[in-house]
């Protein structure tokens, strides 16, 4: 496998000041720079890349921002449109020289500080039960004076000729609002502040009343960025289509609050934090204004989310689609470069995928990161540099033409190998079959063996996974796995699975997982776990509509696990683990739910690089 080399730059040009740039776009190569232009200071390009001046590095010269920026929206019913706190950073050359300059743009609701100890769910309970009440959260206790409240990014592009604003999301630290958990106002919040940017909306140095504020010094050229809940409303942004958005780089973003905390149906928590709902994250981040407190307690947690969230079915409905930017991305216009890591088992793969798929599709410039890791992880800076560079300078470097759409770090390694996209687009479906006695270790391969007969399976949710898998024989899982691989198998793309089975209650919880055996301890988060995906049987025709299930009847399930590139290496097994409940992430109900699951009416698809025939030569066919 051939490895990235130190700097990802495949297009070279030659090093340009501003006064080199003409109309956004590059202008003739060697056209002279006039004296007077000299004499100021000014971005510099290289290789692709702005490139830090000597003029702008200096801290103590950056002039720093805080003001309200007046949105179009009241979320907190209190007459008044919502005002969110903003600050800025900006070299000194905006104020002295005139120097105008494109924006870095992060907004969180994370930036004022998030609520202690907040109470979760008690998963502890049979499934389609009403779940015990949970705890009311403690209010939010770090409340200081307004004024800068961020530094991130500004190290990075400040001395590069950038500059760098953050602002609080709404019901937030110092902005105005209700926290609305992937409502309307988390994209209009964003969009009102890009809007102030270009000089479309009002600023001011107070939260009520103040002088108006001017953003004079920007060019109107406005990139996002953040991670995690950062990172998820540069997408919702970027689905208003506002001007002057060119361009977004989430890093784990989660677009879809519907994937974030249900699975085909199912109840399910983020990896990490059992327990966690909508109305819990909304209480985690309630930092606001403590006298509207009560009302957006009323009026958003209670009555839009805990009415809405539905913790019993866990069906798709109109609210959770709302709340899913797959669905909203018909004003799309930003360049995107998105970023993920393939075991992030918090905001899963999916999440990133499904949106790079539609940008794609909706021939929008958007380039792929994929890493090893799990939750965070940022694209290289030269990477990222490349982006914001040709988007807010309009510098052509090549990075949207002539550049791989995708850069997967491989498993060892640091720096990403460059693919022409994701999926691999030499990655064909390969059908895997099961037989055999998978409550010890099972057949998995091409064709189905002999031995092929209905297996019972005893629900417990204290057993873990990794547990599961390391077990030679358990009464709670079924195991099927290939022989040792002779040869490397790289899988890339989204595995399908089809499972016939029975219950003896109408409702059980169901996962999956690919692993890689043997299963050791102590390994890299890549080594033993390859992908995994659950869903509710009651499901099994509509998201929308449970069907419990008759005790005894068989019923087919299909679904998808989560997206992956991953290299499974010689010697390994592959196997297919099913069983009922994930300790760490469905539902805990009572031991000792039977599911009985049918291998003739059991198969895994598989994306394999090079299709049939490297799943061949990888088994030593």
């Amino acid at each position: 496998m051939r490895r990235t080399p130190r700097h990802l730059l495949l297009s070279r040009i030659p090093a340009l000041t501003m006064a080199a740039l003409a109309g956004g776009g590059l202008a003739a190569q060697g056209a002279s720079t006039p004296p007077a232009a000299t004499a100021k200071a000014a971005p510099v390009f290289e290789d692709g890349q702005a490139q830090i001046v000597d003029a702008f590095r200096n801290r103590k010269d950056w002039i720093k921002q805080f003001l309200w920026v007046q949105a179009e929206f009241d979320s907190d019913g209190d007459g008044r449109k919502d005002r969110l706190h903003v600050d800025v950073w900006r070299p000194k050359q905006t104020d002295t020289e005139g120097l105008k300059v494109p924006v870095v743009y992060e907004t969180s609701p994370y930036f004022a500080g998030v609520v202690d100890k907040t109470p979760y769910w008690d998963p502890k309970h049979e499934l389609g039960a009403k779940p015990p009440k949970r705890a009311e959260a403690p209010p939010f206790a770090g409340r200081a004076k307004p004024g800068t409240f961020a530094e991130s990014e500004v190290g990075d592009w400040l001395p590069r000729g950038f500059a760098v604003v953050h602002s609080s999301s709404p019901g937030t630290g110092f902005s105005d609002g209700c926290p609305t958990i992937g409502g309307e106002n988390e994209a209009l919040a964003p969009k009102a502040v890009i809007d102030w940017l270009c000089g479309r909306a009002k600023g001011y140095t107070a939260r009520e009343g103040g002088e108006e504020v001017a953003a004079t010094w920007c060019t109107g050229k406005v990139g996002m960025t953040g991670t995690s809940y950062n990172g998820t409303l540069p997408v919702a942004a970027a689905t208003t289509g506002v001007d002057g958005l060119e361009a977004i780089v989430p890093i784990a973003p989660n677009t879809s609050y519907y994937r974030y905390y249900r699975s085909n149906g199912l109840v399910r928590h983020p990896g990490g934090y059992m327990g966690e709902d909508m109305d819990v994250l909304y209480d985690f981040v309630n930092s606001g204004n403590p006298a509207r407190r009560a009302w957006c307690n009323k009026h958003v947690r209670d009555e839009l989310l805990l009415a809405n969230m539905d913790r019993l079915t866990g069906d798709l409905s109109d609210f959770w689609a709302g709340r899913d930017y797959a669905n909203q991305l018909g004003n799309v216009k930003a360049a995107l470069l998105m970023a993920h890591g393939w075991n992030d088992w918090n905001v899963m793969p999916e999440h990133s995928v499904t949106i790079y798929a539609a940008w794609k599709q909706k021939g929008l410039p958007c380039i792929a990161y994929f890493h090893q890791s799990g939750h965070g992880g940022p694209p290289p800076f030269e990477l990222r540099n490349r982006w914001f560079t040709r988007f807010l300078y309009g510098v052509e470097n090549g990075v949207d033409r002539d550049d791989p759409k995708a850069w997967i770090v491989r498993e060892g390694e640091s720096q990403p190998t460059p693919y022409p996209d994701y999926p691999h687009p030499d990655a064909g479906p390969v059908t895997l079959l099961p037989s055999g006695d998978g409550l010890a270790v099972g057949a998995l391969g091409l064709e189905r063996g002999k031995e092929v007969k209905p297996l019972v399976v005893v629900d417990d949710a204290e057993v873990t996974g990794a547990r599961m898998a390391m077990a030679e024989k358990s009464e709670h899982r079924l195991l099927f796995a290939t022989e040792p691989l002779a040869a490397p198998l790289h899988l890339s793309g989204t595995a399908k699975v089809t499972i016939r089975l029975a219950c003896n209650k109408p409702a059980t919880n169901l996962t999956v997982w690919l692993v890689s055996l043997p299963w050791t301890e102590r390994a890299r988060i890549y080594h033993n776990l390859v992908t995994r995906g659950w869903a509710d049987p009651q499901n099994r025709n509509s998201l929308r509509k449970s069907e419990p299930l008759v005790p005894g009847r068989f019923v087919e399930v299909t679904f998808d696990l989560q997206p992956d590139d991953q290299v499974i290496p010689a010697g390994k097994r592959l196997g297919l683990m099913i069983f009922a409940s994930d300790h760490d992430f469905t539902l805990w109900p009572p031991k000792g739910t039977k599911l009985t699951i049918d291998p003739a009416g059991t198969s895994l698809v598989l994306p394999v690089v090079g299709g049939a025939a490297a799943f061949a030569t990888a088994a030593g066919k």
